[in-house]
């Protein structure tokens, strides 16, 4: 008789088969490896890929940012615990070279999104948003204000890369929490640089500069518009302080391509996997689902737009230096862009087992369940194929859900490919309908902030607070006002007294005249734009409406 190992325990594999998948989790990362029966194998695979858009490219002129509307949806039906990492659509925003550069890598860009991230603390089945900047060659990244590379604040790597810019919005570190039960709805955000922090031909002391474009978050959702946040330039251009002939080369100076890739990024979606003894393999796949609308048809990005700096910097830049008219902060559609789409699309979705060699990850037959479509000439989705897909109806929406079950189709001299299947053209001895991927991860610790007295959270330190709310994803966040120039992230920014200063007065300038409910990334032409959690929407304290923002630090379970 074959044994299994299950966490170190032997049993009789043919009797007790059944009972193992029935009670297995698969969100819980050492339930198991594999299970050997008489008959055959069942071990623990990976769904992971892109899903690519074909989008018309527009003029290089266009190189001060973007905005788009991409659909938000809970992609799986149950959180299978945090081995699940997976962005919805979105793009990744590098600068632009008009010159030689060196011959090396120089990664450093702007790129997150909605979705769900293994070191995601408090995750629910609806996406949150990061900010996702990326520093030289993944060095650093910083996902919002607090939160980055890593928890240890000795070496914060990116946690101090953004300022918070909005006097009305709460930024959790766990992500930008969307309200709970999204289903489809546009969610709609862009960055643009704005001239904030001026350029300096010294940074950290050394002789070398620091430019001037602060690439700043705008939303437009149901209940919020306008800036949220920015990248300091200090986070880009950090990186020449060990490699000073890089000096230039970074988001803090150089403009932004306007021509970026617009795709999903999927880098695992819990499957299992079952081999019976005549070498015949089958898998089944975490319920994936998509949104789809009355017609049948998914609606998952639209409005692709790319910036010229007159679409809004240069009256700004006019403003702050009290050399021309406020500015309504509506960034005008006359200096922009839009991109069209092909109407193709490409998947490189597989599905294969740890350690499996990548000329051995064989492909998913995604065109058979969708057919990739210009629903007009901005808006790009998916027609199903009925027979395939699976209509469902939740609580807050429809949604089409992928095949479950799949068999790995063996061409004679070509590439093997995974095919999908009925539930009952499974054999029933290989128990992959008794699999649950429901999460049984253990609460995360909570997202903490330094403690010490002489640190930058504590000294100057906060003006009001400590204030708490519970947010959607079950999670409390403690938040203090702190001046503008006195949070944490600017205080770790190289930046003088002085220059801190200048940036306070700008900033008024922004809240006095930049509200929450003004228009500001042009207006999506079609559906229904999301929200983003309430419980984040705060209003300042009395006598601190103008130059002040709200901090969180800490986030965690309820005590």
């Amino acid at each position: 008789m074959k044994k299994n190992s299950i966490n170190g325990t032997y049993i009789k594999s043919r009797m007790l088969i059944g009972l193992i998948l029935s009670l297995f989790i698969f969100g819980a990362e050492d339930s198991y490896s594999q299970v050997t029966q008489v008959s055959g194998v069942v071990e623990k695979v990976s769904m992971n890929g892109y899903l690519m858009v074909g989008i018309n490219k527009v003029p290089e002129m266009y190189n001060a940012g973007f905005s788009t509307y991409v659909a938000a949806w809970p992609l799986l039906k149950d959180y299978p615990g945090n081995s699940f990492q997976t962005g919805l659509f979105g793009t990744w925003m590098h600068p632009s070279y008009d010159m030689p550069i060196p011959d090396r890598k120089l990664y450093n860009d702007i790129e997150g999104g909605l979705g769900w991230w293994r070191d995601t603390r408090f995750a629910t089945e609806t996406p949150k948003f990061i900010m996702g900047g990326v520093a030289l060659n993944f060095s650093a990244w910083a996902n919002g204000p607090g939160a980055g590379k890593g928890r240890d604040w000795e070496k914060p790597k990116g946690k101090y890369g953004v300022a918070q810019l909005s006097p009305w919005v709460l930024w959790p570190p766990d992500g930008l929490n969307l309200e709970q039960g999204t289903c489809g709805e546009l969610f709609g955000y862009g960055y643009l640089p704005l001239p904030l922090i001026k350029a300096k031909m010294n940074t950290a002391g050394k002789n070398l500069p620091t430019g001037d474009h602060s690439w700043t978050l705008f939303l437009n959702t149901g209940n919020f518009k306008g800036p949220v946040a920015f990248f300091t330039p200090y986070f880009f251009s950090k990186p020449i302080l060990e490699e000073p002939e890089l000096a230039g080369l970074f988001l803090d100076t150089r403009p932004a391509k306007p021509n970026k890739p617009v795709q999903m990024e999927t880098q695992h979606i819990p499957s299992v996997q079952y081999t019976d003894s005549n070498g015949e393999v089958y898998a089944r796949l975490a319920p994936t689902s998509f949104p789809v609308g009355v017609e049948g048809e998914s609606v998952l990005i639209h409005q692709m737009t790319a910036y010229k700096k007159s679409a809004l910097w240069d009256g700004v830049e006019l403003w702050l230096e009290n050399k021309g008219p406020a500015v309504s902060g509506t960034i005008d559609p006359q200096e922009a862009v839009v991109h069209t789409f092909k109407g193709k699309a490409g998947s490189s979705w597989k599905l294969y087992s740890k350690g499996v060699p990548k000329d051995q990850r064989w492909p998913m037959d995604w065109n058979s369940m969708a057919t990739p479509v210009a629903l007009d000439s901005t808006t790009f989705g998916y027609r199903w194929n009925e027979h395939l897909v699976k209509k469902t109806y939740t609580r807050d929406g429809q949604l089409i859900t992928l095949p479950e079950y799949y068999h790995l189709e063996k061409t004679e001299g070509g590439t093997p490919y995974w095919e999908a299947i009925q539930a009952e053209d499974v054999p029933s001895e290989s128990g992959l309908d008794k699999v649950s991927f429901k999460s049984t991860d253990k609460p995360l610790e909570p997202y903490l902030t330094p403690e010490d007295e002489q640190s930058s959270w504590k000294k100057p330190g906060p003006v009001a607070g400590p204030f708490k709310t519970k947010i959607g994803d079950g999670s409390v966040v403690t938040y203090y006002w702190y001046r503008f120039v006195d949070q944490p992230a600017l205080l770790n920014a190289d930046l003088s007294d002085a220059e801190r200063e200048e940036l306070q007065g700008r900033v008024e300038k922004l809240h006095r005249k930049w509200t929450k409910d003004l228009e500001y990334l042009p207006p999506p032409n079609i559906g229904k734009l999301a929200n983003i959690d309430a419980a984040l929407i705060v209003a300042p304290p009395a006598g601190l409406e103008v130059g002040f923002v709200p901090i969180v630090t800490k986030q965690g379970w309820e005590e």
